[in-house]
């Protein structure tokens, strides 16, 4: 491969799991542009923090929940490359922009599916079909799923239905786009604290003791957790690992 900067595109990088695994591709000497949806000063913290450990970064608005807008975005981020670093393609695409949310299966609505399926399929689909042909041969594409598509938690139907999609999704991408040179997997974590779905874990300790107990490592996952295996599938020594559903999850119901 050759020696020229990498660059890797993470959505939703401004914080939690995103923010970790911006800043953990960076410490892997790969250049960052990361999307926010709503909290500018946050994405601008990460890229000031990743510029300090002497990469460039940038970070441009995204809403996944606004499927028209993915055109306008992807303007931005052809102008982004070329005004910063000269091209108009990049390398990793890590697909981890999302939303929280539980409902169990009788009070779910109409709108919370369409919201559901919007931000975590059928955006990340065109959003990855529009990147294609500015990913370089030899470039990954990281899709996030989670622990909810091979063990069941009430609440979350919807949520790891859109995620199995992703996780099918993903094996399409690795066969379709191999003969691009362009490798694909999916990663999916397990019961991590962050602020994600209003903080459920964190702010509530009977949930967090519940879910630890069912890890064999007695506890819930960190957001460093996880960012270092989405980094570690955008260097070269992950480059044999194709089409690939990885659980990071400590073990849970193992």
């Amino acid at each position: 491969m050759s020696t020229q900067t990498k660059i890797a595109l993470v959505t939703g990088g401004s914080r939690g799991l995103g923010k970790d695994m911006a800043l953990s591709i960076a410490r892997k000497g790969i250049d960052v542009i990361l999307t926010y949806r709503t909290n500018e000063a946050e994405a601008n913290k990460v890229v000031k923090e990743i510029e300090a450990a002497g990469k460039k970064a940038a970070a441009l608005q995204l809403d996944m929940a606004k499927f028209d807008s993915l055109d306008n975005f992807m303007q931005q981020l052809v102008q982004t490359l070329q005004s910063k670093w000269n091209t108009d393609k990049f390398d990793f695409l890590v697909n981890n922009a999302g939303m929280g949310g539980s409902k169990f299966f009788p009070d779910v609505t109409e709108t919370f599916f369409d919201e559901f399926m919007n931000v975590h399929f059928k955006s990340i689909y065109f959003l990855t079909q529009k990147c294609v042909p500015h990913i370089n041969e030899g470039g990954r594409i990281i899709n996030i799923s989670t622990g909810t598509t091979r063990f069941v938690n009430p609440g979350y139907s919807v949520y790891a239905s859109m995620k199995g999609a992703m996780e099918v999704l993903t094996k399409y991408l690795a066969k379709e786009l191999g003969a691009k040179g362009i490798g694909a997997n999916i990663v999916a974590p397990g019961p991590i604290e962050t602020d994600f779905n209003n903080a459920t874990i964190r702010n509530n300790p009977q949930l967090k003791e519940r879910l630890a107990s069912l890890s064999p490592l007695n506890r819930v996952g960190n957001a460093d957790d996880i960012g270092g295996v989405v980094a570690f599938l955008c260097t070269d020594e992950a480059r044999w690992i194709n089409g690939q559903r990885i659980e990071v999850s400590g073990g849970i119901n193992v």
